[in-house]
């Protein structure tokens, strides 16, 4: 899971199992402003909520228990905590029947549930919350299960093909050669700079002037950061090195709003800072190329009739 920021990451395991900010500030020995920050800046990264009360109890939003529940299985399955105590066994009452002579009532046998494995980058995951939650809903014997760590065509292709997932979704800025794969749709990517910046100011920006203008990026280990180096240089976008670079998205609109440079985005992280006062994307005098969202099932999904039920499911 490659796209948000370890350390973000590692705050939302850590008040799962705290089972709220406070709680969980204190484990880490920090202020409890800077985990609801991280906290925060990893649900702009995701495009959902994690935390129906991230300030209180710490409810995980269904969305919230997916991602934990995605994390746990990247981390050797381990279970998830449900901050709840577990009730103890209450004492046997002395006149108690002995088991071996109360009549046996053997319990009916409820088939297991199916497991279906869909492979997406955690932002995709949030644009199918919904339909997700309506098709398990719909299909009680189904079970989705989530694994986030999937960016590229190579890394779906190589999920697909070990079993590791059934549905894959991936970046890409045209369909992949040798690869089966269709497209789902496409995310602009976007400029932004600070409201106040010359580009910003500009009735139309060029790939000269941003050749000139300092950039702000994620981390280099970001797989969103893959796709959008690609698009700007198949749009020929020159850019000098880094300024900044961040997982953390209030580093990087404070620096923004401060006219450090500009940042690259698309998706539900371009909307949220788009709609963030002081930020302003920029006019460019020439498209840049969109960000592909494609879909490919596994080869052997005949084997699973609701394997390709869902993937159509989804395209509705």
């Amino acid at each position: 899971m490659n796209s948000p920021s370890l350390r973000q990451l590692d705050i939302f395991a850590q008040m799962v199992a705290a089972g709220s900010a406070r709680r969980c500030a204190a484990d880490l020995g920090i202020g409890v402003d800077l985990v609801l920050r991280d906290i925060a800046s990893l649900e702009m990264r995701l495009g959902y909520r994690l935390f129906d009360d991230p300030e209180g109890d710490a409810r995980l939003t269904p969305a919230g228990r997916k991602t934990a529940q995605a994390m746990t299985l990247l981390d050797q399955d381990a279970p998830l905590p449900e901050n709840e105590p577990v009730p103890e066994a209450a004492s046997e009452p002395a006149d108690a029947v002995p088991i071996s002579a109360a009549p046996v009532i053997a319990a009916p046998e409820t088939p297991p549930r199916q497991a279906i494995v869909l492979a997406a980058p955690a932002p995709i995951f949030g644009h199918f919350l919904d339909a997700l939650t309506a098709f398990e809903s719909a299909n009680e014997d189904i079970a989705i299960t989530l694994d986030l760590r999937v960016q590229t065509a190579q890394q779906a292709m190589a999920a697909l093909a070990s079993g590791r997932a059934d549905i894959a979704y991936f970046y890409a800025l045209e369909e992949p050669a040798g690869f089966a794969s269709r497209y789902g749709w496409s995310e602009p990517l976007n400029l932004y700079a600070g409201s106040d910046h010359e580009l910003a100011r500009a009735d139309y920006v060029s790939r000269d002037a941003l050749a000139m203008t300092p950039m702000l990026t994620m981390e280099p280990q970001n797989g969103m950061r893959d796709i959008i180096d690609a698009a700007l240089g198949k749009g020929r976008v020159r850019a000098l090195p880094a300024l900044l670079e961040s997982d953390n998205m209030f580093e990087i609109i404070a620096a923004l709003r401060d006219g450090a440079g500009y940042f690259a985005a698309f998706g539900p992280l371009a909307r949220d800072i788009g709609r963030m006062g002081g930020i302003r994307r920029l006019a460019l005098d020439m498209p840049l190329p969109a960000i592909e969202i494609r879909q490919a099932i596994a080869p052997r999904a005949m084997e699973k009739p609701a394997v390709e039920a869902l993937a159509e499911f989804l395209f509705l």
